[in-house]
Formats: structure tokens, C-alpha cells, sequence
């Protein structure tokens, strides 16, 4: 349809050879991150700037200083004030963060002043949208504070299971915020997603595992959690899943 060349892929990568491959497999747009495993927090400035060499297409840096929840210190606002500083210095095109209050609402006053500090970067509303009481109500917050987009999976644990919640979202916004699908996306279910919600934006990282190059192992040692992934597994942004997701969304609409 018309609309076909409107439709943009955001893919979240935690490492230059995924940028790279997003950027191939046709992305518009990434966001760094670290440590997809846990959802993805703030990359180091090292990641930032060496993405930025290699890639062309827009950079927006995940503001996250830890995994769980979206409740932070006063220290760990600190933290992220001085992350966003750091992303602008590194190059960054927009910053992606969420700061919610003990009862699930939007913490107005320190996202007004994350957005300040981010300015003139676009700013993206993360996941933590999931996580809120009322989405409805928060999405005219974000709206009032100028957040640019909302990442959400439609407060589910993926994007086809909240479809019909995102839906309603993207008829509520009416194009004063764009509501970008994330969670779960994949070549076999992007279709049903965008036409199940009339977004025009969507998010995913296509990954797929590859054994490590190492030939020495030491399998009696493990550096994280138990329950972590493979030591020697590499996750990394598949070019072909990419493409074809590409092809699939634009045949959506």
C-alpha cells in the first residue's frame, strides 16, 4: 500500500557487529544497549562511540542503570543525568529511558528532567510503559512531557498477546506520539502485529545464537547467575532474520 515506505524497524543491539548487521539487515534506527540478557541497560561510552563509527543510521541510547525495576534512588537518577550527558558527548541521536513512582504511574518530575537533559535528542519512553497501572492515562503524560515515542508490548509479556491493548494505544495517540510494538517480534508474527495495531514503527532484535570461537573451555566455571545464558554462545542480530522481517512488515500494510 502507500504507507509501505513508512514503516520503520528499530532493532535493539548490544554489541557493534549486531549495530552493523541491524544497519544491513535494513533497520532504520538502533538502540544501544548492554546486556540484553537483562533486558538491556545503559552501553558503556567505549560501545557508543565505536557503534557511531561503524553505522550510519540513527543511534538512540538505552538510559538504564540496572536491571529489575523502573523505581530509582536519587543516586541512580544521578547516575542516569550523567549517563545522558555522556550519550550526547558520545555522538548519541536520541536517549530511551522510564521512571515510574511506587504506584505505577509516570514520575513526571525527574522524566522532565531526564527529557531537559537529553534535549535536543529525540526521547523514547522504554518498557517500563508495561509496567504502569493505567496506560491510558500515562500515555497522555507522555504526550504533555514530549516524549517522541513509547516503546510497549501493550502491558503484556509479548507484543501479539497485548496486540489488542497497543491497538487501542495507537488510535488513542492519533500521531501525537509514536507507539512502537516490542516484545517477542519475530519474521512469523510481525504481520498480524502491525495490521492487528496500525503502528507504523516496530522494535525487536532478530537474534540468533552462534557458538563461540574459543577452543579452550573451561566448562566447571560459569561468570554469571546460573540460570544466565551459555558462556560460550554469542547472541547476535541476524542479517537474513532482519531482511526478512523487513519484507514482511512492508507487505503488512
Amino acid at each position: 500500500g502507500w504507507m509501505m515506505t513508512n514503516i520503520r524497524m528499530e532493532v535493539c543491539v548490544d554489541s557493534v557487529e549486531s549495530a552493523v548487521n541491524a544497519e544491513r539487515g535494513g533497520a532504520s534506527r538502533i538502540e544501544l544497549c548492554s546486556g540484553l540478557m537483562e533486558g538491556g541497560i545503559t552501553p558503556s561510552s567505549g560501545l557508543l562511540q565505536v557503534v557511531k563509527q561503524y553505522v550510519r543510521i540513527p543511534v538512540f541510547a538505552m538510559i538504564r542503570p540496572r536491571g529489575g525495576d523502573f523505581l530509582y534512588s536519587d543516586s541512580e537518577i544521578e547516575v542516569m543525568k550523567a549517563d545522558i550527558k555522556m550519550a550526547k558527548a558520545n555522538g548519541a541521536d536520541g536517549t530511551v529511558f522510564g521512571v515510574l513512582t511506587t504506584d505505577g504511574r509516570v514520575n513526571t518530575e525527574v522524566c522532565m528532567d531526564l527529557i531537559a537533559e537529553s534535549r535536543p535528542l529525540s526521547v523514547t519512553f522504554h518498557r517500563a510503559f508495561d509496567m504502569v497501572h493505567d496506560p491510558t492515562t500515562v500515555l497522555e503524560c507522555l504526550i504533555s512531557m514530549g516524549f517522541e515515542r513509547v516503546l510497549t508490548s501493550g502491558c503484556d509479556s509479548t507484543a501479539l498477546e497485548g496486540l489488542p491493548i497497543i491497538k487501542r494505544l495507537v488510535e488513542q495517540a492519533k500521531q501525537r506520539i509514536i507507539v512502537v510494538p516490542g516484545g517477542g517480534i519475530t519474521e512469523r508474527n510481525v504481520q498480524r502485529i502491525l495490521e492487528g495495531s496500525g503502528a507504523q514503527e516496530f522494535h525487536c532484535s532478530a537474534r540468533s545464537s552462534r557458538d563461540s570461537s574459543m577452543k579452550f573451555r573451561n566448562s566447571s566455571v560459569s561468570m554469571g547467575v546460573s540460570l544466565s545464558a551459555p558462556e560460550y554462545s554469542v547472541k547476535v542480530a541476524d542479517i537474513c532474520r532482519l531482511r526478512t522481517m523487513i519484507s514482511v512488515a512492508k507487505d503488512s500494510v
